[in-house]
């Protein structure tokens, strides 16, 4: 606020003797109350005034004191209440012996004042109290300058009412918080309790998750088993059945007709077939037993791309279907088993000349950093993004009209000699395009 009337003090009293202490507390509870704090406020700033008032009283022999209304930098008015000391503060400085009294204001300070030393405190005016104007100020001034003083006695007796309401009210918050206590207590109780049955379950379900597991690797290994004695047995025979079937067809033999040529080519195409079939199910059983242990050495892809070229070419039986193995760059040298790696290559080699009727079956290899990334591309019917994980199951094969002999043991034998080596096997295709795919080896080895 701005302007002579605002620098008016709403009221001043003198602090002299023990009686003005209680008069002091009346009058600024009745101050506060014109300029329209609330009760609670009115008895803060009026205990505060009081326990400064005794404190000067004892220190300096008594004070005058002056209220006046301040508007802050917040944009609200403040209550202000000074408190000059008639003899000077010791060293300039003064420590209220209440440690409550700078609780009970917003602000209580020692400033100087026209080189006069004060205790100046404060308090918010409510933003709901009407706005001090001059001519409020004026009003409020006069109706201070009606009341009276009562005496010590009274001014005890209203003090005392205080003390007792704001003891009830401590009490009924006592109330509050021990009865939110017990709800609290409550509520933790039966989230102990739930979280107790939770764990309880979570327990029960890792012991029954143990449980399935060992069960799985059980039946996984009886499956090992199963797959390698089945094969191991049945090699003999389809072998002794091969080589009969080929006595019965060499020129030392009685001749055949030939109906009797085609059966008996008939049985040993089927039993070649038989043969492939018990050889992938043996191989794919050491792979899961991890019987298969890499042998690690230098190898170089030249050689082993080579060789391929040289095997692969007898099963490229389609003249509309070309084989392409491009030579490596040199240096083309890796750490690997380079009998697994062979395989690996052979089979995708294999099952990319089946499922193509006309174009290319394409390997190649390119160095990346520290990896060596071989790729074997297509130009078949390619593969369904819904089905790049379910080639990789056992047994499983691609549905369509283009359907060839296979066991669909191929590629999950694939993928295990690749993890063994310690790289990876993935697949880039889309029906109609071809097929990529794409096996990522370490240069250092597994």
């Amino acid at each position: 606020m701005t302007g002579e009337p605002a620098a008016l003090p709403l009221l001043q009293m003198a602090l002299r003797v023990e009686q003005d202490i209680f008069v002091i507390r009346q009058r600024g509870r009745e101050v506060a109350a014109v300029v329209g704090l609330e009760h609670q406020d009115q008895v803060r700033i009026a205990t505060a005034l009081s326990e400064v008032a005794r404190d000067l009283l004892q220190t300096t022999g008594g004070a005058d004191v002056s209220f006046h209304i301040d508007a802050g930098a917040d944009s609200r008015f403040h209550l202000r209440a000074d408190l000059a000391p008639v003899t000077p503060l010791p060293d300039g400085r003064y420590q209220p012996q209440s440690g409550a009294v700078s609780r009970l204001v917003d602000t209580l300070s020692v400033s100087t004042v026209e080189g006069v030393t004060v205790v100046r405190m404060s308090r918010r005016v409510p933003a709901s109290a009407p706005t001090p104007t001059p001519e409020r100020l004026a009003e409020f001034r006069t109706e201070l300058g009606r009341t009276v003083a009562s005496s010590a006695l009274d001014e005890l007796t209203v003090q005392n009412g205080q003390l007792i309401a704001a003891l009830d009210e401590v009490r009924s918050q006592r109330d509050e918080l021990a009865e939110t206590n017990r709800g609290v207590l409550a509520l933790y109780n039966e989230l102990t309790e739930e979280l107790e049955e939770t764990n309880r379950g979570v327990v029960a379900l890792y012991a029954e998750l143990d449980e399935k597991s060992a069960q799985l690797r059980a039946a996984s290994e009886s499956k090992s088993r199963f797959l390698a004695n089945v094969s191991h047995e049945l090699r003999a025979p389809v072998t002794a059945i091969i080589g009969l079937a080929r006595l019965l067809t060499d020129s030392a033999s009685d001749p055949l007709t030939d109906e009797q040529s085609r059966q008996v080519d008939l049985i040993r195409s089927s039993a070649a077939d038989l043969l492939g079939l018990v050889n992938e199910l043996l191989d794919l059983a050491k792979a899961e037993s991890g019987r298969i242990e890499p042998e690690l050495a230098d190898v170089d892809l030249r050689s082993v791309f080579g060789q391929l070229r040289g095997t692969m070419r007898a099963l490229a039986t389609r003249p509309e279907v070309k084989l392409v193995v491009e030579e490596p760059t040199a240096p083309a040298l890796l750490s690997s088993d380079e009998v697994l790696l062979g395989q690996v290559l052979r089979n995708l080699l294999h099952n990319g000349l089946k499922f193509t009727e006309r174009g290319e079956v394409r390997l190649q290899a390119r160095q990346h950093g520290d990896r060596w990334n071989f790729e074997v591309s297509d130009t078949g019917p390619g593969i369904a993004p819904e089905l790049h994980d379910r080639i990789f199951e056992e047994f499983y094969q691609v549905p369509g009209a283009t359907r060839v002999g296979g066991t669909g043991l191929g590629l999950p034998y694939a993928r295990r000699l690749v993890t063994l080596l310690g790289g990876t096997l993935e697949l880039s295709s889309e029906s109609g395009r071809g097929s990529t795919f794409t096996v990522s080896l370490p240069t250092g080895g597994a």
